[in-house]
């Protein structure tokens, strides 16, 4: 589990790409201070296992299921990338519970001077979205400050934009999302209610004569 609170600003130090699937090495001299192999470490909102850790760096294999939903499929050698490690049990809830598992990506639309940031939310992740809700960009912990159909707005402070990539990134630039799980746990359990069916799946009315 992640909480959404950026530990540090890491780079792409090297890209392979394998069979549907790529291998990066990232540099993070904080994240990998006690990192070891096996460990869960979320690269702009991707949660990924470490394979092999040293020298400040350490390198995770990303699948194709994971590329086709995240900008990790376009990322680069020398890209700028958000990263944490795993929070501990019992440890403190600074954002908001987060899996890193991304749903999909939106695009950067604009930011004005007062730090308020546009994003294109997709169509089938904006049901899950709600105004003064959270939502996970590229692993970044925010409170939705408005929403429409076709996009969403975030007021980002200074310190945000600083200690991220958000304070980088230019329209036009692909951000991972993660909208909250909780959301997409309620619709299942309600829909069959709200379509009509009862407990037992008999459409939730008793014939009567």
């Amino acid at each position: 589990m992640f909480t959404g609170i950026v530990e540090e600003i890491g780079e792409i130090t090297a890209v392979e790409q394998l069979t549907d699937a790529a291998r990066l090495r990232v540099r993070g001299p904080l994240v990998t201070g006690d990192a070891g192999h096996g460990d869960s470490i979320a690269v702009s909102g991707v949660c990924l296992t470490v394979v092999e850790v040293g020298g400040g760096e350490f390198t995770v294999d990303v699948v194709h299921e994971t590329l086709r939903r995240s900008s990790l499929a376009k990322v680069a050698v020398g890209d700028a990338v958000n990263l944490e490690r795993a929070t501990p049990a019992g440890g403190r809830l600074g954002g908001h519970i987060m899996q890193g598992h991304v749903d999909g990506t939106g695009v950067f639309l604009a930011r004005d001077a007062k730090g308020v940031t546009t994003f294109a939310l997709p169509e089938h992740l904006a049901r899950y979205v709600v105004e003064k809700g959270s939502i996970a960009v590229d692993g970044v912990s925010l409170t939705v400050a408005a929403i429409t159909a076709e996009e969403f707005a975030v007021a980002l402070i200074p310190t945000t934009l600083e200690a991220t990539t958000l304070g980088r990134r230019e329209p036009g630039d692909l951000v991972n999302l993660e909208v909250d799980v909780v959301a997409k746990y309620v619709e299942k359990l309600a829909t069959p209610h709200l379509r009509g069916r009862g407990n037992n799946g008999d459409g939730g009315a008793e014939e009567r004569s």
